[in-house]
C-alpha cells in the first residue's frame, strides 16, 4: 500500500462528500480510490467512513485521522513547494470557476499574459453564473460579484466594479427616457438579472447623495446568466442594469444609451474565494497575486481590500 497515496484518496472523500466527485477530482477510478481507502482501514484497523447507500459519513475516528494527517499533508506541499518557489516556475493544474460576462469581458482577455508568465501552469476554466462547490468539485478558486454570504471560506476582494443603467435607442425613442428612477415602474419594461441561487429578480439599485433606491417592478423578462442578459438589452427587449465593462463597448458604439447617470448605483464588489482548509499551492498564489494586479486594470475598480474570512458554508453571490 502507498500510504501517501491512500491518505490523499482518503482526505479527498472527506472534502468531497463521496466516492464518486472524490475520484473524478483524483482522475482515478471509483474502485481504485475504495480500494485504496480499505486498505488504509485495514491498516490502522479502524473504520474511519461509514458507508451507505446514499451517502458517507466520518466517523468520529476518521475526523481525528483527517485532521492529523492534513497538516502533514500541507507540510509535504510546503515542503514541494519551496522548491517550486526556489527554482521560479509553478506548474500543474488550476481550476478556476467564473461568471459569463466577467470571463468573457475580464478574465479571458487577460489570460495571455498570465500563461506567458507562467508557462508551465494549465487551466481549467468554469464558466457559469452558478456557484459551485469548491470543496466537492476539487476547485481552486472562484471569481464571484456581490456581498459574500456566510462563508468558511477565505475571500481576497478584488475591488468593486461600476453599474450602469442602459438600454437601446431605439426602445429609448419608443418608451421615451427616464428622468427618475421612480419611473421605471410606469410603463417601462425591465429585463431583470435573475439569480441562479435563487431564482429571484435582482432589484434595480440606485444612489445619489447619499440615498440609496431600489425598483423592484415587475420585469418584462428576467434572464439568469449575464452574457444573455446583456445579449436581451441589445435585442431592445428592455432597460437592463449590467456592469460598465460589458455594456461598455456597446455605449461607445451607439448600440446602447446610458440612463439615469445621476443616480449610478454604489460599486459592486468582487472577490477571489478559495478553500481555507486546504494547502495554497504556488501556482494559486501566483494567480491571485496576479489577479489582485490586472483585475482592477480590466474593470476600472475601487480599492482592493485585504483577505478576509466569513462564517458558514457556501458562498452565493450575484456571478457576473
Amino acid at each position: 500500500m502507498d500510504q501517501l497515496m491512500a491518505i490523499r484518496a482518503f482526505a479527498r472523500v472527506v472534502e468531497a462528500g463521496n466516492f464518486t466527485r472524490a475520484a473524478d477530482s483524483l482522475d482515478m477510478p471509483n474502485a481504485t480510490l475504495s480500494k485504496q481507502v480499505q486498505e488504509l482501514e485495514t491498516h490502522l484497523g479502524v473504520r474511519l467512513l461509514q458507508r451507505t447507500t446514499r451517502r458517507v459519513t466520518v466517523t468520529p475516528e476518521g475526523r481525528d485521522y483527517y485532521e492529523k494527517t492534513a497538516r502533514i499533508v500541507r507540510d509535504l506541499e510546503d515542503i514541494d513547494t519551496s522548491f517550486n518557489v526556489a527554482r521560479g516556475n509553478p506548474r500543474g493544474q488550476l481550476r478556476i470557476d467564473v461568471g459569463g460576462s466577467t470571463a468573457c469581458d475580464v478574465l479571458i482577455p487577460a489570460l495571455p499574459d498570465f500563461l506567458a508568465r507562467y508557462p508551465d501552469i494549465r487551466i481549467d476554466l468554469g464558466v457559469s453564473d452558478r456557484s459551485v462547490d469548491l470543496i466537492g468539485d476539487n476547485v481552486d478558486c472562484v471569481i464571484r460579484g456581490g456581498a459574500l454570504d456566510n462563508s468558511t471560506l477565505v475571500a481576497r476582494q478584488l475591488g468593486a466594479a461600476r453599474l450602469v443603467t442602459c438600454a437601446t435607442p431605439a426602445y429609448l425613442k419608443l418608451f421615451g427616457v427616464p428622468a427618475y428612477p421612480e419611473e421605471l415602474k410606469n410603463g417601462h419594461r425591465l429585463v431583470s438579472y435573475v439569480s441562479p441561487q435563487n431564482g429571484r429578480a435582482v432589484p434595480f439599485r440606485f444612489a445619489r447623495d447619499g440615498e440609496k433606491t431600489e425598483i423592484k417592478a415587475e420585469h418584462r423578462i428576467g434572464v439568469n446568466e449575464s452574457n444573455a442578459h446583456l445579449a436581451a438589452g441589445l435585442a431592445g427587449l428592455g432597460i437592463i442594469q449590467t456592469f460598465t465593462y460589458a455594456a461598455g463597448p456597446a455605449i461607445e458604439r451607439g448600440e446602447l444609451v446610458e440612463i439615469l447617470q445621476k443616480w449610478r448605483p454604489a460599486p459592486y464588489p468582487f472577490h477571489v474565494v478559495y478553500p481555507h482548509n486546504r494547502h495554497v499551492p504556488h501556482r494559486l498564489r501566483v494567480f491571485i497575486d496576479w489577479l489582485m494586479a490586472s483585475f482592477p486594470e480590466k474593470v476600472g475598480v475601487d480599492a482592493k481590500a485585504p483577505r478576509r474570512r466569513a462564517a458558514g458554508s457556501a458562498v452565493s453571490a450575484k456571478n457576473s
